[in-house]
C-alpha cells in the first residue's frame, strides 16, 4: 500500500500554476518558487520538484519521466526476456551437441 500523499493534488497542481505564471511575467526575477512556497505553506524545494515533473511531463524539460520510464522499463523486460531465451538455446545447444556426440561413437 503506498504512503498517503502529504500534500493534496490540487495545491500540488495550483503550486505549479502559480510559479509558471510568475516566471512568465517576471521571467529575470529569481525567488519565485520561494515565494510562492512561503504563500502556500509548502517548502522551495519540494515546489521545485513538482514544478520540474510537470515541466518535463509538459515536454518543456528533456527527459519526460512518463515516457522515459514506460520506455526504459520495456526495453527491460524485452532484455530480460531475450537472456531468458538466450539460456534455454544454449541449454539446448549443448543437450543436442552431447547426443550428436554419443551417436558417432555407437555402431550403425
Amino acid at each position: 500500500m503506498p504512503a498517503p500523499r502529504k500534500y493534496p493534488p490540487e495545491l500540488i497542481e495550483r503550486g505549479v500554476r502559480m510559479v509558471r505564471e510568475l516566471r512568465q511575467d517576471n521571467p529575470g526575477r529569481s525567488g519565485t518558487v520561494r515565494r510562492v512556497g512561503e504563500m502556500l505553506g509548502v517548502h522551495p524545494e519540494v515546489l521545485r520538484h513538482w514544478v520540474r515533473k510537470a515541466d518535463a511531463a509538459a515536454g518543456e524539460r528533456p527527459g519526460s519521466p512518463t515516457v522515459d520510464a514506460v520506455h526504459l522499463r520495456r526495453l527491460e523486460q524485452e532484455n530480460a526476456e531475450l537472456r531468458r531465451v538466450n539460456g534455454i538455446l544454449k541449454a539446448a545447444a549443448v543437450l543436442f551437441a552431447t547426443e550428436l556426440g554419443e551417436g558417432k561413437d555407437r555402431p550403425q
